[in-house]
């Protein structure tokens, strides 16, 4: 098989990381993939304890892609064992586990998202409970065996939770060992992961070289900070641009990080990013409405077309630039001719809770027709003339007197 030249491939592995360990050992692994025509094999291991991914995922698939590219094997671990255990990484507690089930449908959702990105034809699927699952309790202690407590507490979350006496439990320093047995089971050449997980990742390379297995490189890929700007990107933090998201939201919401972030997010996120930082700082400095636009068209256009790209950045303009409802709106019609306002927001399902409906009333982010709603109790009127609705910034809805057609 024919790959680049070292050097070629260096250059491209290398762009955006934060740390190689080691640049020499992995340039003589390419050297000796070059030599034999063997492929390297590149690990990345998947926590399926959440289904949906977001732009925060992406950055380390993206570089599995680099290497498909490059002609080396991408191999996706799906850790459906060890999300019964529950990663503990950057956790100030312990981690609730799932269910073998739970883990196993999870990991199917994570596949089918990750190939937005990965080549799936390309991509070699795992589930580490196909090993880790066979394992007796004599190999799991003979697996402890070759670890310490000491060096189990120089991982920094485990450290600062043994300091401040919040609990740690037994089950949370297997699952570091059980990730690094993936590495044994498979003899990967390459580990790839986030900066949180350094510490599983040279746990791996430290039990490859236990059991006489040569000690894959490790590199570890920034974490996108979210939305909010100050935050790791999370859903549950609600400061993610998820894979899912329709090309509007995931327009939106790229438009609604702050502009310390968008030299970050092109470096990253941007498909076809020649390298330059300098020209993209240039850019950004100059004007930044427009590089922040370019960079949410660029963005959706990846997940669905540039065609899709276009039309939410119209819609973008119209729904929130101009305060305009779109124009595809879909009449809901009700037997009620009037009904009270958070009533009709619930039946709506314009907002997940009757509080919320109330705190955004008050804020002053609902509108029936011209008029902006800030009573929580005010009764909005509706009949065969269509009422829109506007609650928050991005959701409308067209309102009815009529029978009731959800």
């Amino acid at each position: 098989m024919h790959f680049p030249p070292v050097k070629e491939q260096l250059d491209i592995i290398v762009n955006n990381t934060v740390e190689v360990i080691s640049t020499d050992e992995l340039e003589k692994k390419l050297q000796k993939s070059i030599v034999t025509g063997t492929p390297l094999k590149i690990k990345l291991g998947a926590d399926p304890s959440r289904p949906d991914l977001h732009l925060g995922h992406s950055v380390v698939l993206r570089k599995l892609r680099e290497f498909q590219d490059l002609g080396h094997e991408a191999i996706l671990i799906i850790g459906d064992f060890t999300a019964m255990i529950g990663d503990p990484s950057g956790k100030s507690k312990t981690r609730p586990q799932l269910t073998a089930g739970e883990a196993r449908e999870n990991g199917k959702s994570y596949f089918e998202q990750a190939s937005k990105i990965l080549d799936p034809e390309k991509t070699t699927i795992c589930y580490n409970a196909d090993w880790l699952g066979k394992m007796q309790f004599a190999d799991v202690i003979r697996l402890a065996s070759h670890y310490t407590v000491a060096r189990m507490l120089e991982r920094d979350d485990f450290e600062k939770r043994y300091r401040s006496q919040t609990p740690i439990s037994i089950h949370e320093f297997l699952y570091p060992l059980a990730q690094g047995m993936d590495s044994v089971h498979l003899k990967n050449d390459v580990e790839l992961g986030g900066t949180d997980q350094k510490f599983n990742l040279l746990v791996g390379r430290d039990l490859q070289r236990e059991y006489g297995i040569e000690p894959q490189v490790c590199i570890t890929m920034p974490l996108l900070v979210g939305t909010d700007g100050t935050e790791k990107m999370s859903k549950s933090l609600g400061n993610a641009i998820c894979f899912n998201d329709t090309p509007e939201d995931m327009y939106g919401r790229t438009l609604s990080i702050p502009d310390t972030l968008i030299e970050k997010y092109w470096n990253l996120l941007a498909a076809h990013h020649s390298g330059n930082g300098a020209a993209i700082a240039e850019r950004i400095a100059a004007n930044p409405r427009e590089t922040k636009r370019e960079l949410a068209r660029e963005v959706v256009a990846q997940y669905y077309s540039a065609d899709d790209a276009a039309r939410a950045e119209e819609h973008f303009d119209r729904v929130i630039v101009n305060k305009q409802a779109p124009d595809d709106l879909v009449t809901v019609e009700f037997e009620e001719s009037s009904m009270p306002v958070v009533e009709l927001l619930m039946a709506l399902k314009a907002f997940p809770s009757k509080n919320e409906a109330r705190r955004m009333i008050q804020q002053g982010a609902v509108q029936a027709g011209e008029e902006k709603i800030t009573d929580i109790n005010a009764i909005i009127e509706f009949s065969d003339e269509p009422v829109i609705i506007r609650a928050g910034k991005r959701k409308f809805f067209k309102v009815a007197g009529g029978k009731k057609t959800f």
